[in-house]
């Protein structure tokens, strides 16, 4: 197993570790090591075939109940079928 010291980062990408981290319930230094292996294309979404993407992941669960419940609220006039445009 290799160590590495990595000095120089910035604010930016301390907080991008500390949230994946925190996301995903893994230590700075699993987070640390997850971003490297995306950023350097060695990813496990890349190592999996059928994988479409995660650029979307960080929005799975963000909404709300209440926003939740607005969004569909809003799109309930489209299940509506005209039947004169069947017709």
């Amino acid at each position: 197993m290799n160590q590495l010291t990595v000095r120089g980062f910035g604010e930016e990408l301390a907080a991008e570790m500390r949230r994946l981290a925190a996301q995903e319930r893994i230590s700075l230094n699993q987070a640390a090591l997850k971003l490297l292996r995306r950023g350097a294309g060695l990813s496990e979404d890349a190592e999996r075939p059928g994988t479409v993407g995660a650029s979307l992941d960080h929005l799975v669960g963000s909404w709300s109940k209440q926003e939740a419940e607005e969004f569909d609220a809003a799109l309930a006039e489209f299940s509506i079928i005209d039947e004169d445009a069947w017709a």
